[in-house]
């Protein structure tokens, strides 16, 4: 899920020749789709290539489960497993770019749409498996299957997920910062404390564009519940003042020494890792990162709602939920050579990992019913979230599905938190793709 920021001019033009190769593909050579056997008669084992997170617990934990699961239910299928590389879906792109994607993939929204232009993705709209799927979603989470054009792409685990700000407990109380914070200026005042007494005051790993992104939509909604949804709308050709006023709080932040200065460069592990360690005192991320949090600070560890321009807009729309249910989760690739059977294999996965999340981690926060009870110990963070957020909820954000757009907001918001890059250039660089996008 990682994207990078590429600033040499070779790496920009490698992108550019894998987007051009990827748009001429149209499907990739179905010889290289699957791995394995060519077929699945009498007893011959049918080897799938499934490509999938598998980098800590919250990942690699339901993948495992649900492949052990596999082995009772199709003994004849063996998963040979590509852990996905946490580069923005970046590798898969190449795969499909060179005809050699694999049978099942992990991927997003905004990925989907361009495997479904270039032919990568296979339509599971009238699979048998994918009626009982839509038969057993939990309600409320039709928008993680169905996508905004009625077509199926792929078979969600989670339910809708969100981002949240996680805080280190005693750093706050060493730097004398009282909880919770409920505005802008609160949390550019703690920024200057805590760098004050020699800490990181929120890590991100920005190196990924996505983080940086959902880190303003958080602001974003404070002021507007729909998110990033909004700048889907036609007529809407420049920045609303919403957005506006979300990105001057960026730059306030940026400027208050929030971020890291190497930010844009860091990834994931190298963000965790200041954050478990005690030398960065917040971190964003999204609800999964509980279970890590909660394992490596104990009690130390708990979760802030968005800061607002104001205490009352603060008290308004603290349950405004900065995630949408856009679609994603297990896909199958259009060159696989059973489709029958890989649709079945990649909607038993999805079933698995959602049953063990929910079962064994205690996540209420799944795609489909699970007729299993809760076996693990649910942690306090986790319990929060059960008791104050999902019942409350006022609203999700509204995913963006313009790619244009989006790609656009996410090179943007990377850029606000770099030195000299300002608010005028983000809006005016806002501005002009929505003008084209939207007129």
């Amino acid at each position: 899920m990682k994207k990078v920021w590429f600033k040499s001019l070779t790496a920009l033009v490698t992108i550019a020749m894998l987007s051009l190769l990827l748009a001429a593909c149209s499907g990739g050579d179905s010889s290289q789709g699957s791995t394995g056997s060519s077929g699945n008669s009498g007893e011959e084992k049918v080897k799938l290539k499934v490509y999938a997170q598998h980098f800590d617990d919250d990942t690699s934990k339901p993948f495992d489960y649900a492949v052990e699961e596999l082995k009772k239910e199709m003994p004849n299928v063996e998963i040979v497993l590509d852990p996905a590389v946490q580069d923005g879906y970046q590798k898969l792109k190449t795969y499909a770019a060179t005809g050699n994607m694999p049978d099942i993939f992990e991927t997003d929204w905004v990925t989907l749409q361009t495997f479904a232009k270039s032919k990568n993705v296979l339509l599971l709209d009238e699979f048998e498996e994918t009626t009982a799927f839509k038969n057993k979603l939990n309600p409320g989470v039709e928008g993680r299957l169905i996508a905004p054009d009625g077509h199926v792409y792929a078979f969600p685990f989670t339910g809708i997920e969100f981002q949240i700000l996680y805080y280190n407990k005693e750093i706050f109380e060493e730097a004398g910062i009282e909880v919770p914070i409920k505005t802008v200026d609160q949390l550019a005042e703690a920024a200057k404390k805590l760098k004050e007494k020699g800490y990181v005051p929120l890590s991100i790993f920005a190196k990924e564009k996505w983080i940086p992104t959902a880190l303003y939509q958080g602001f974003v909604t404070r002021e507007e519940a729909m998110g990033y949804g909004k700048l889907d709308e036609a007529g809407v050709t420049e920045l609303p003042e919403s957005f506006i006023t979300a990105a001057h709080q960026l730059r306030t932040l940026q400027e208050a020494g929030l971020f890291d200065v190497n930010a844009t460069n860091t990834n994931y592990d190298q963000a965790s890792s200041l954050f478990y360690t005690g030398k960065a005192a917040m971190f964003v991320n999204g609800q999964w990162e509980i279970y890590s949090s909660q394992e490596k600070l104990g009690d130390k560890v708990d979760w802030m709602y968005w800061p607002a321009k104001d205490e009352e807009t603060y008290e308004k729309t603290k349950y405004a939920v900065n995630g949408s249910p856009s679609p994603g989760g297990f896909a199958v690739s259009q060159s696989t050579k059973d489709p029958e059977l890989t649709v079945k294999v990649a909607s038993f996965l999805a079933q698995k990992a959602a049953e063990y999340k929910y079962a064994q981690l205690g996540s209420p926060i799944v795609s489909v019913k699970v007729d299993k009870e809760i076996t693990a110990e649910i942690s306090p963070m986790m319990q929060r979230i059960a008791d104050e957020i999902l019942p409350n909820a006022t609203d999700y954000a509204v995913a963006l599905n313009n790619v244009s757009i989006k790609n656009v907001l996410d090179d943007n918001t990377q850029s606000m938190l770099i030195d000299g890059f300002s608010t005028e250039q983000f809006i005016k660089n806002l501005n002009s793709v929505l003008a084209k996008e939207n007129k």
